[in-house]
């Protein structure tokens, strides 16, 4: 009888050891370092609180599972899952994401940014990229994309906050220089063309005249300006090169106004992040989405403001005097 008794209750304490639910707080982001705030471990839906954890319950298992609508399944083994990790999950990709900062910084990094730069003005397709909010994330990885380039150079050694600020502004601004110089050459040789393209999915006949009329009002200080302009900007060297500005004068603004926006974004986003989390104990890092919505409208209000509320744009003449 006390034999009986004794297996049952090692039974029983066996069955309760393996099937004792345990519990961990997680944060669960996604590869662009964005948190996913809702998703499910072995089939039980979970979502994280204000502060981006959740607390998952999961049976004495050797892994468990995470997923969540629009990501891969993502296997951790039990063994990791200890109090306050992140868990990594993989999204899907959609077109959504060429919009997103971190999606170039994550597969392309300094040399992506670059290209970016360069693009959104030295390139008719470039207007969409997220130019401002790019620049203000990089400045978050100032470091990580700083170092990108000097370990090309054999200084990957070197550790300094404002020598990695420094080479990654310097950077930057070679290419946003070089962009509005491939721009005012394309206006100088198919310029007056482009009044007559049709619009599509890459050109829009509005932004060129926007930005002859933000020419027109601003003058050379225009090139200067229109850096910190979304769409404005890509056609602005463009508009240039059509009435045919003094090249002396063109680089003159084309340099202070891509060194001004290149230094205004990147140390805003370095030093917002730094002060933030000193005062608040908040990771802008956790808060890229929310972010980048504010900078594109902020950016853009003027931009929507003048296609709605602005006099109709009028053709250039094929010369005007600065």
């Amino acid at each position: 009888m006390k034999f009986r008794l004794v297996v049952f209750l090692v039974s029983v304490f066996y069955w309760g050891s393996v099937n004792a639910q345990q519990q961990v707080k997680v944060k669960v982001f996604n590869q662009y370092e964005a948190p996913v705030d809702e998703f499910s471990v072995n089939g039980k839906e979970y979502e994280a609180g204000k502060d981006g954890f959740a607390s998952i319950e999961f049976p004495g298992t050797d892994s468990v599972s995470f997923t969540a609508v629009d990501y891969k399944e993502t296997k951790v083994a039990v063994s990791d899952l200890t109090e306050g990790v992140t868990v990594s999950m993989n999204k899907n990709f959609t077109w959504k994401d060429l919009l997103t900062p971190m999606f170039y910084i994550k597969y392309g990094g300094l040399w992506l940014l670059l290209f970016i730069v360069f693009a959104e003005t030295g390139l008719l397709f470039g207007f969409f990229f997220p130019g401002d909010s790019l620049l203000f994330v990089a400045g978050i990885y100032s470091g990580n994309l700083a170092h990108e380039f000097l370990k090309l150079i054999g200084l990957g050694g070197v550790q300094n906050e404002w020598f990695d600020l420094l080479i990654l502004c310097a950077l930057i601004s070679g290419a946003g220089i070089l962009g509005n110089l491939a721009g005012y050459w394309t206006g100088k040789k198919v310029g007056h063309a482009m009044y007559s393209w049709k619009d599509n999915f890459i050109f829009k006949q509005r932004y060129l005249h926007e930005a002859h009329d933000f020419y027109e009002k601003h003058g050379g200080g225009a090139i200067v300006f229109a850096r910190f302009l979304p769409f404005i900007r890509t056609f602005a060297p463009i508009i240039a090169g059509i009435v045919e500005m003094d090249r002396k004068k063109f680089m003159f603004y084309n340099i202070v106004g891509c060194v001004a926006w290149v230094i205004t974004m990147i140390f805003a986003g370095h030093f917002l992040q730094i002060w933030v989390k000193n005062q608040f104990g908040i990771e802008l890092k956790d808060k890229l989405e929310l972010i980048v919505i504010i900078i594109i409208a902020v950016t853009t209000a003027p931009v929507i403001w003048q296609f709605f509320f602005g006099k109709k744009a009028k053709k250039p003449k094929s010369k005007s005097e600065l």
